[in-house]
């Protein structure tokens, strides 16, 4: 029996994808701006409720409005 040697070729593809970094920074200032677009809208929110249940509902809510904005 005589000494063979085998070789193994291992063939593949590989997918290599480049991304520009201006765009990475414009996907993170987009997402950093959402993200705080989103959190003022919940903060919003939550002042108009805490403000409807401090004056009584929302007719009195309105009233106290514009109370305030016409300083009476």
């Amino acid at each position: 029996m005589a000494n063979s040697t085998r070789a193994v070729r291992k063939t593949g593809t590989a997918v290599v994808e480049k991304g520009n970094v201006s765009t990475e920074v414009s996907k993170v200032s987009i997402t950093f701006v959402a993200i705080l677009g989103v959190a003022v809208g919940v903060w919003s929110l939550a002042c108009i409720v805490g403000g409807l249940i401090a004056s009584g509902g929302p007719l009195q809510f309105v009233g106290n409005w514009f109370k305030a904005v016409s300083g009476m």
